[in-house]
């Protein structure tokens, strides 16, 4: 619950839900049988209670760094490095002096290498710490090659990795168990990497064992991980939710299909003998009814779906109609895999079985008459709806939501004072659900023009917002909903696809980016970013008397060069550009637009900490960048305020270098 939550803002950004959870601390890199902790949900990220409460330091002084005092650092500093001492990539909190770049992570400062240690299994002679820092060749064969402290031998002339001959907790833990799931024989505690013959898996929870501390018997080849060894599932299990019957677990080896999923298993299921009936560990305990972050409805899990050449509505591959998952009560046809809509990054976590729905009021406007509406960001007047008529651009009134000038598209404008919606923004809902966030992000007017970062599309902006909590998109990126139609694209639509790693080249920009809308047909491999899927089609500019158009590239090359006429530099004929009427130019999408166009004109823009008017770039003689000494090009420069002298900036990237 929200009053859970609590704020560890000294080593972590996000509010941390109390969790009581078996798994590796991210602060500290080891086990804990009794692991009490926090959890972030926006960063899968588990901190054991004592190493996330107060008596974590915010300065320390280290023997192996004398001469300078380490300040604490956490991930989302930026920083991304690896401890000088054990030479692990540093992935949560670390201390780390500015001055020497010297770095030590939380594991190393708690439980800090001795200077001397004697590892008989690695070596016959006592290893000595060098305290300082050099190239390690590496006599533990561990196939890595880096510079660090390393332990030495000086009568061998050899170096070892600290990480490769010494492990702080092992002793924790007893070296043998004997485990109701492997009889047969006790099982050993291992460190460092897996044996070669092994699969490097767990045999029961099939994850992947941590090389630091894991239990094996060499003669069966069969491993467990820590939190399998610590409480192992249970032999038997009764969940009425799962199957209707008792549930055995078959601790082996074994290629399956689940019958919750339709997933491939190849461990340890659980199995109904009466009925043939497998299923994963982890599918026992799916929830009932959730909902998912890209349909309006809840979704609920069903044992047989029954929907014949259906698709799943996550990843938009086909479903197995004969296993379960999950599907919309209210929209025939629509299932999701039941790994799919358990994600962390498309369910929030909330079982919703037995919580009443609540039916709300997501409707933006409330309709007067045929042309007349009463929008609830401006309830103090009607606004009426003015037809675009596909020819006079109208540059001169600007949207509140979006920002951007009404253009040539239909839009409401109050017939009492200077206020505008295009149509498309006067629709959006006021409540609705996104494929980026997993709670359902609420339209806020914005009516202090507060200046915000999009999520999707990294634009600043200070028009309507989606937002909840953290999560901020201005509207063109929070009015995407899929199935998305492109007309860069307009043979087949696009969807968000979640992956492991959603990193894709736009086919719009070239440019490499974690969300992106893709085609699922076939290998055609279209990728489009929420910058460029919500780019105006048609915009206005002081170098053409015409509006100009977006062009998605020519799909030969042209005769004879282009050359863009604001920054008079060569444009590529393959790339998205803006052209004019008689198609005789080629412009820059950058030149066009610049990179403020989310910010309102005549409004007060805070920028990296500095106050701005947003000026209109629309008289006769432009004013001169103080950063990049060009005159301002782009549609909207800014003056910077509380200077004697005038000041302007020409866009916001001379902003930040401005001020660095």
């Amino acid at each position: 619950m929200e009053s859970e939550r609590v704020s560890l803002r000294k080593i972590h950004e996000h509010p941390m839900i109390p969790w009581n959870d078996l798994r590796k601390g991210d602060c500290c890199g080891y086990f804990e049988s009794q692991s009490d902790g926090y959890y972030c949900k926006v960063c899968d990220l588990f901190v054991h209670k004592k190493c996330g409460d107060d008596e974590v330091s915010q300065f320390i002084d280290h023997p192996y760094h004398p001469n300078h005092t380490l300040k604490l650092r956490s991930r989302f500093s930026g920083l991304n490095t690896k401890c000088d001492l054990c030479d692990r990539r540093i992935l949560f909190l670390s201390y780390r002096c500015d001055i020497c770049n010297f770095d030590l992570d939380l594991r190393c400062f708690k439980y800090t290498p001795p200077e001397v240690i004697d590892n008989s299994e690695k070596h016959r002679h006592k290893l000595a710490l060098v305290k300082k820092r050099t190239e390690i060749d590496c006599s533990a064969k561990c196939g890595k090659h880096s510079e660090g402290f390393p332990y030495k031998c000086d009568e061998c002339d050899v170096s070892f990795h600290v990480d490769c001959v010494w492990h702080p907790k092992p002793l924790d833990h007893p070296t043998e168990v004997n485990h109701p799931y492997h009889s047969l024989h006790p099982l050993k505690l291992l460190t460092g990497p897996p044996p070669d013959y092994s699969d490097g898996k767990c045999r029961l929870c099939g994850r992947k064992v941590d090389k630091e501390l894991f239990y094996h018997c060499s003669s069966c080849n069969f491993t467990l991980d820590m939190p399998c060894v610590l409480h192992p599932p249970p032999q038997v299990a009764v969940d009425l939710k799962a199957h209707d019957h008792q549930l055995t677990l078959l601790p082996r080896l074994l290629s399956f299909t689940c019958n919750a999923c339709g997933l491939k298993g190849d461990r340890s299921p659980y199995m109904c003998v009466q009925c043939d009936f497998m299923i994963h560990q982890d599918c026992i305990g799916l929830p009932r009814v959730i909902n998912i972050n890209r349909h309006d409805h809840r979704v609920s899990r069903t044992l047989l779906l029954g929907v014949v050449d259906s698709v799943c509505g996550v990843c938009r591959k086909k479903v197995d109609w004969t296993c379960g998952g999950f599907s919309c009560k209210r929209c025939p046809g629509y299932v999701v895999h039941s790994k799919c809509a358990t994600r962390n990054d498309v369910w929030n976590g909330k079982e919703l079985e037995g919580v009443p729905e609540e039916e709300e009021d997501t409707e933006p406007y409330v309709v007067i008459d045929e042309n007349t509406i009463q929008h609830f960001s401006h309830k103090e007047h009607y606004l009426r709806r003015i037809c675009g008529n596909g020819v006079l651009y109208e540059e001169n009134k600007r949207c509140s939501a979006c920002t951007h000038p009404i253009g040539l598209q239909s839009f409401y404008g109050c017939v009492d004072c200077d206020f505008s919606l295009h149509q498309n923004c006067a629709e959006c809902l006021k409540r609705r659900r996104h494929v980026l966030h997993n709670e359902r992000l609420t339209l806020v007017t914005n009516k202090d023009l507060e200046v915000f970062n999009c999520d999707a599309c990294s634009r600043l902006s200070n028009g309507f917002m989606y937002k909840d909590g953290y999560k901020e998109l201005d509207v063109l990126c929070g009015s995407i909903s899929e199935p998305f139609v492109h007309p860069s694209h307009p043979h087949h639509p696009l969807y968000y696809i979640p992956t492991e790693n959603d990193d894709k080249i736009c086919n719009g920009c070239n440019i490499q980016e974690r969300h992106v809308l893709r085609c699922i047909e076939g290998d055609c491999g279209f990728v489009l970013c929420f910058k460029c899927a919500t780019q105006p089609k048609v915009v206005k500019h002081r170098v053409d008397d015409h509006p100009l158009s977006l062009c998605y590239g020519e799909e030969e090359e042209a005769s004879g060069k282009y050359w863009c006429d604001i920054c008079e530099k060569e444009t590529d004929s393959k790339e998205w550009f803006y052209t004019c009427k008689d198609q005789r130019a080629s412009l820059h999408r950058e030149c066009v637009l610049g990179d403020s166009t989310g910010l309102m004109p005549r409004t007060v823009a805070k920028i990296w900490g500095k106050s701005y008017e947003v000026v209109l770039n629309n008289s006769v003689t432009r004013p001169f960048c103080k950063r990049c000494k060009d005159r301002c090009m782009y549609p909207i420069y800014f003056k910077l305020l509380g200077r004697t002298s005038e000041t302007y900036i020409c866009s916001v990237t001379c902003a930040l270098f401005f001020h660095r």
